[in-house]
């Protein structure tokens, strides 16, 4: 019997493991401002760090704010299109990610409850870099986009 449940055990622990080792986002990625185009009014997210979390992803980032103060903040969830808090931002406290294909998540970001940012996240199929494009809503109501390129680490 304790040996049925060890190899059971091993199962599920290798098919969580083959599942986070297909999804290209899983890993260390690095803002590569030469190819990117920032709205300068906004934080530069320099680092973004995905990682499993029992059958959820855990999703680290670390910027550098307009002042030029560190930024930290984290989100665990799952890429189904629902909101999962996030711990550590002051302007936002959901934030959603819906796989749309194998290489692309849908974002969505919402501070209590409004939509404040909207956009894509693309890997490459060579896996080695990502294109974040977002589009944001300043303090004036006006729409603001956002191009980052990350390479994975």
């Amino acid at each position: 019997m304790a040996k049925r449940a060890i190899l059971t055990f091993a199962v599920v622990l290798a098919g969580f493991g083959l599942c986070f080792a297909a999804d290209p986002s899983m890993g260390t990625w690095k803002l590569n401002e030469a190819k990117s185009k920032l709205n300068p009014d906004a934080a530069k997210i320099t680092t973004v760090v995905y990682s499993a979390a029992g059958d959820s992803v855990r999703v680290t980032v670390d910027a550098v704010e307009k002042d030029g103060k560190p930024a930290h903040n984290e989100w665990t969830g799952k890429y189904d299109g629902k909101d999962y808090p996030v711990t550590g931002d002051p302007t936002s406290d959901m934030r959603s990610y819906k796989k749309i294909d194998d290489h692309t998540l849908e974002l969505t970001v919402k501070n209590k409850g409004k939509v404040t940012v909207t956009g894509s996240i693309v890997v490459a199929s060579d896996g080695k870099s990502r294109t974040v494009s977002t589009t944001a809503t300043d303090a004036s109501g006006k729409k603001v986009s956002s191009t980052a390129v990350y390479d994975k680490q």
